[in-house]
Formats: structure tokens, sequence, C-alpha cells
């Protein structure tokens, strides 16, 4: 299914159909041309008018920035009066000991659980004793949580 160099379709008739179809495009635009275009697509109300002369081709000399400037010549239009500096935080709350209570009973669920030869308890007893002394402790926690926010004076009923 290769077609031969010189056959009807081969690569010169497609170059001069995609010409075709990109003369045609560059005709029927209603767009701008892009920018570094070297020749403006031409429209029927260009071709009235008389050809403008052509431009100079030869090369424009390069600007040269002044030799004082450069890239480590630059210094900030004013410098920094100061730096924010955050206030610091509030203290850690001390925790109350019914929090330690019930932190110490999760964690001597969990030892129980894990190592129950530690303190001498028979297998059958582990897990059931492990599962409420955690339960416990998740308990104890829970019941130390506020009911209600608490009460604030200056508050005027908008919570972020």
């Amino acid at each position: 299914m290769s077609r031969g160099h010189n056959s009807p379709d081969g690569p010169e008739d497609i170059d001069a159909a995609f010409a075709e179809i990109v003369a045609d495009l560059e005709r029927d635009t209603k767009f701008g041309r892009w920018p570094g275009e070297d020749e403006p697509a031409k429209t029927s109300s260009e071709d009235d008018q008389e050809p403008r002369p052509a431009e100079s081709t030869a090369p424009q000399p390069a600007v040269e920035p002044p030799a004082e400037q450069g890239p480590r010549d630059w210094t900030p239009a004013e410098e920094e009066e100061e730096h924010f500096v955050p206030p610091e935080p509030p203290p850690l709350p001390v925790p109350r000991p019914a929090t330690f209570l019930g932190v110490g009973v999760i964690v001597l669920g969990v030892l129980v659980l894990l190592v129950p030869g530690l303190a001498g308890i028979a297998a059958t007893v582990k897990l059931p004793l492990g599962l409420v002394l955690i339960s416990a402790g998740i308990g104890v926690l829970l019941f130390r949580l506020r009911r209600t926010p608490p009460e604030d004076p200056d508050d005027d009923g908008a919570q972020v």
C-alpha cells in the first residue's frame, strides 16, 4: 500500500495542497496576524492601497545599558523598618489528676493485652481485663469533658 515518490498523491501534491489551504485561511481570516509574522495577510481592502516602501533590513545597533548598572547593583528602595514578631503562645494548661488517671488506666489496659506475663495474669483473663481497663480509661476521659463551652462575659455569640 505504499505509494511511489512520483505518484499523483506524492509529497509534492500534499505540500501544494497544504500551501493552498493555508493561503485560503490567511485570506479569509478576520483576526490579526501573529506577532513575528514577516508579512501581514492581505485582505481585499489592502489590495486597493498602493504598496509601501520596503523597510530597512539593516541590523539595528544594540542598545547597551549604562556601565554603572548591573544585576548586583540593585538596592531596595526602602529598608524594612521592623520584622513581625509573633506574641508568645499561651502556656499549656496543666492536666488535672483525673486526666492522669484516665490515661494511666488506658496504658495499663494496653500493657495487660500486650504483656500478660508481666503481672502474672492467666491467658483467659487477659483479654477481658485489658478491654475493660481501656474502656474505663476512655470513659473517665469522656466524663471529664465539658458539656458546654466556657462562659465568657464578653461573648457576643459568634463562634469561629
